[in-house]
């Protein structure tokens, strides 16, 4: 265990909190089981006599927000609960206006605060209202998935999706509390919480060899819930922390944790964000596979260290091949034209995050358009 990570019994619980580290910025990540009761203290000991806007996706309404909503009136914080569609779909420019203009309904002020309840499209989609409205509210984050909870809620990337491609619009906004409660991941479908599992996978293949060989031998137990779970979600944030601490706005070190996601956001756009087909975390899965097997066309790694990529994930049960994606994909020509419209393009150079080996990704500026292209077009026609 990383020593920023402290463990600690909380009303009988064990928490751990992992400490984002970016000056008069930083806020803590609180992990454990039954947070959620407690909630409402936590938040009021950070924002005293806030107000409050809670987002929530509607399957995640009718599950925890009666509970959630009773935690902040214990705590005495006033708030008003807004739902949104659920899906990929809901991270677009309509959703956006209507969630702006219901927080300037409930006449919300820039000393109150816009919580996300939910999973990572809620949390992108309600971060970056909190960072447009009034100039900036503070925003906070209740993470109800794995992929959430280990990824998207931590860091302060927030936006909406466009026609031209994933997350093309947003802003950096960092939270001011992160509460993951891991009991919550109970309820989540086995698909949602093997896409989430993508992403705690990622941080052991970018840059903890040692984290990767734990999950090869604990990840049932971390499917299982209990300690397990709390460990690697704890381990991923605490990753994930250190990189943005390291480089808040990914202008370096901090694109590693894109492992995989090129190719996978090209794939999500290819399906239209269609979640019957593809979610995000399936995306990764696919898209850190072809990352690997792209790394060994390009002699960088060999067959052992992709076999053994390919074995973990499938042993979890995440698609591994573009094949395993539902119905027809398009050609690699159209993969490429979204390529292209990928955040960390620059000057028109493509920019992919490689590896030498388990831990040992690095970002490779100016990769060949015509080597990806050859690369997908086989890979599509196995």
């Amino acid at each position: 265990m990383v020593d920023t990570v402290v463990a600690k019994a909380l009303l009988g619980r064990d928490e751990k909190i992992v400490r984002v580290d970016l000056g008069a910025r930083s806020y803590d990540i609180k992990i454990g089981r039954g947070l959620l009761e407690g909630a409402g203290a936590e938040i009021a000991a950070v924002m005293p006599g806030a107000r409050l806007a809670v987002v929530a996706d509607e399957t995640v309404a009718g599950l925890h927000l009666k509970a959630f909503s009773q935690s902040l009136k214990a705590a005495g914080l006033e708030h008003t609960a807004i739902t949104v569609p659920a899906g990929e779909s809901t991270k677009c420019f309509r959703e956006f206006e209507r969630l702006c203009d219901e927080v300037l309904a409930a006449r919300l002020e820039r000393g109150d605060a816009v919580v996300a309840l939910g999973g990572g499209v809620v949390g992108d989609l309600t971060g970056f209202v909190a960072s447009a409205v009034r100039r900036g509210m503070a925003f906070i984050q209740v993470p109800t998935t794995l992929l959430a909870q280990v990824d998207s809620s931590v860091g302060g990337k927030t936006g909406i999706n466009s026609r031209h491609g994933k997350n093309l619009i947003g802003a950096f906004h960092q939270p001011a509390l992160v509460l993951a409660d891991t009991a919550i991941l109970d309820t989540l479908p086995l698909r949602d919480f093997r896409a989430g599992y993508a992403e705690v996978a990622k941080y052991g293949l970018l840059g903890d060899a040692d984290f990767f060989a734990w999950l090869e031998t604990n990840w049932q137990a971390v499917f299982a819930g209990g300690a397990e779970r709390d460990e690697a979600v704890a381990r991923s944030c605490q990753a994930k922390a250190d990189v943005v601490a390291a480089d808040e706005l990914e202008s370096g070190r901090r694109a590693l944790l894109n492992l995989g996601h090129t190719f996978g956001h090209a794939l999500e756009s290819a399906v239209a964000y269609e979640t019957e087909r593809l979610v995000h975390g399936e995306g990764v899965s696919i898209g850190m596979m072809l990352a690997h097997e792209f790394s060994q066309r390009l002699g960088l790694i060999g067959e052992d260290t992709v076999e053994r990529v390919h074995k973990h994930l499938s042993d979890v049960g995440l698609p591994v091949r573009v094949q395993d994606i539902p119905g027809q994909l398009p050609p690699a020509e159209t993969l490429m034209d979204i390529i292209a419209q990928d955040k960390k393009v620059s000057r028109g150079a493509l920019t992919f995050i490689l590896t030498r080996g388990i831990g040992e990704a690095f970002v490779e500026k100016g990769v060949d358009p015509a080597l990806v292209s050859d690369f997908l077009k086989e890979k599509l026609e196995a």
